[in-house]
């Protein structure tokens, strides 16, 4: 992939844009660790089935401002590729949740901190897209941050819960591949199809009965209509000018700022171990970030 020196004056500016947002996108998601600690924990499909709503809610009317009359095709736009990058978004979701009943957050976490490794393979090979340098040594620090913030804590045992955050990890590389795939295409409906797959199996599993206090419905519908919708708008927006192992790279973000969050929001103090973990994974990113944006200043334009 081409480094910040060999490229256009407003293509290095768009990388830069897309760092911006992703890195942002990690922030507003690591909001999940206090939402989810706020609510009941033993309602997880009933969560997901209200957050889902939202998210259907808020992306239908992103569509309906954006494009107007055009809406309709412009949901059709995102062809077969696009519908099997949703369904692939939703059953990660479902994934990464059934995973933290089955088996510890430690062994979950650990397992999620494969994507960007597993996101390079696929890219490499179903998109030849290849990766500098600095991003291999960022993904090697950023995967030591991740091993020490939860090596403490990871469990013996837990075979399914395991096997479902594998699952979860491979669909949503998969993922962010089929994005990057399409990344000249118009990606935000993609939100609908991963909405309305967990809504459907939701419902299927929990056979209609879907009670939830007004409590836990208030915290999904900001969570699933405010939070996932903006961070995953961000993300399909930064897929067009990052490759797609960066932009889960800087996803790792969120596994460091989660325990922090809770930790201000919730009380629950992380351990030493978690939070050198986290200044691991955080200073590897930011240093990526930095790398880009120094190339960018002392660039000089081609002719």
């Amino acid at each position: 992939m081409p480094n910040a020196l060999s490229m256009t004056p407003g293509a290095a500016s768009k990388r830069r844009a897309a760092m911006l947002f992703i890195v942002c996108c990690a922030v507003i998601i690591s909001f999940d660790g206090p939402m989810i600690r706020s609510m009941d924990a033993a309602l997880p499909w009933q969560v997901n089935f209200y957050r889902s709503i939202a998210l259907l809610g808020f992306v239908g009317i992103a569509i309906v401002l954006r494009f107007g009359r055009a809406s309709l095709a412009a949901i059709s736009g995102i062809g077969v590729r696009g519908c099997i990058a949703g369904a692939l978004f939703g059953f990660s979701t479902m994934a990464f949740v059934q995973s933290m009943v089955l088996t510890t957050v430690a062994n979950t976490l650990f397992i999620l901190g494969t994507i960007p490794f597993l996101t390079a393979l696929m890219a490499r090979l179903l998109l030849k897209e290849k990766l500098g340098t600095a991003t291999v040594l960022t993904m090697a620090v950023a995967a030591a941050g991740l091993t020490v913030m939860v090596l403490e804590n990871l469990a013996v045992g837990g075979g399914a819960g395991s096997a479902l955050a594998l699952v979860s990890a491979a669909c949503f590389a998969l993922y962010a591949v089929l994005l990057r795939g399409s990344r000249h295409k118009e990606m935000l409906p993609v939100l609908l199809i991963s909405a309305l797959v967990i809504i459907v199996v939701a419902a299927l599993v929990k056979a209609g009965d879907l009670r939830i206090s007004t409590h836990d419905l208030i915290l999904c519908l900001i969570w699933g209509g405010l939070l996932t919708g903006t961070a995953h708008w961000l993300f399909i927006l930064s897929s067009r000018h990052l490759a797609a192992a960066e932009v889960t790279l800087f996803l790792l973000l969120e596994l460091a700022l989660g325990p922090i969050l809770v930790w201000l929001m919730i009380g629950e103090q992380p351990s030493g171990w978690t939070l050198a973990g986290g200044v691991l994974i955080v200073s590897a990113v930011a240093g990526r970030a930095a790398l880009e944006l120094a190339g960018g200043v002392n660039r000089r334009p081609r002719p």
